[in-house]
């Protein structure tokens, strides 16, 4: 039997890419007006500190691991404490603009979907970081653990009193945590491969970064993760076809009887 190649009627037509130079502007507005947004929190180091108390005492009330056992493996030596501070200062914003560069070449209805989620739930973590100011562990002396940025580098912060690039008082909900998590989630979504679970390993070890390095609580990435989740709730994935049409996908369909025939007869 003959066949040939020739698209599926029934696939849609593949996403338009949006405007390279919209996205590029879109994406920076983004980034300025959430810095911005952080810098109107700065300043409330009493109440962050309190409201670090009372994170530190729900934890223990709920029975949740004490962060200190995670510090505790990367304190037996220099070297793995100065690799987990290189992973936090580093690996956040190239992972998460990789990401959604791969996504706008590749899968661009996905790309799209992305973008929105992580718009979301940036701008729900400025509401909270404005609303609940909260001192990293690293600061609350209660918690006994190590700043290890401080001590063994590198550190991406300096002392907070200082520190006008960033602010420190923004521990919960861990955007850290919360943009790897989603990394994972649209690679998932967007891929076929059966080894696209290995994602899930780039959250897993943000996790364990950002709790060892006394930078977050277990908490900051719960609520990362509620976040997270209501986001994809309200905001949906595209749908098979969508990534069908982005792959381009052909398929073999055989060729109608009659043009089987008179290919016969010409040989």
């Amino acid at each position: 039997m003959n066949a040939r190649t020739e698209p599926a009627e029934a696939e849609p037509a593949t996403p338009a890419r949006p405007p390279v130079v919209r996205e590029l502007l879109l994406v920076a507005g983004l980034f300025l007006v959430y810095k911005f947004g952080r810098q109107l929190a700065t300043g409330h180091t009493a109440e962050a500190l309190r409201n670090a108390q009372d994170v530190w005492n729900a934890e223990r009330w709920l029975r949740l691991p004490g962060e200190g056992a995670v510090q505790s493996l990367l304190l037996h030596g220099d070297v793995l404490a100065r690799i987990a501070n290189t992973y936090y200062a580093t690996v956040h914003f190239p992972a998460t603009l990789a990401f959604l560069v791969w996504l706008y070449l590749r899968r661009p209805a996905h790309y799209v979907w992305a973008r929105r989620v992580l718009a979301a739930v940036t701008a729900a973590a400025l509401v909270l970081h404005l609303a609940f100011p909260l001192a990293p562990p690293r600061m609350l002396a209660a918690t006994g653990l190590v700043d290890t940025a401080r001590v063994y580098g590198p550190s991406v912060y300096g002392p907070p009193s200082t520190d006008h690039l960033s602010n420190q008082f923004a521990a919960m909900p861990s955007l850290h945590f919360g943009w790897a998590l989603m990394v994972a989630i649209g690679l998932i979504v967007a891929t076929r491969s059966r080894w696209r679970w290995l994602w899930l390993l780039h959250p897993l070890l943000t996790l364990l970064v950002i709790v060892g390095t006394a930078n977050h609580y277990w908490l900051d990435a719960v609520v990362a993760g509620a976040l997270l989740g209501i986001a994809l709730a309200v905001i949906h994935a595209p749908g098979r076809s969508a990534t069908t049409a982005e792959r381009g996908a052909r398929r073999i369909v055989p060729a109608p009887a009659d043009e089987q025939v008179l290919v016969g007869a010409a040989r």
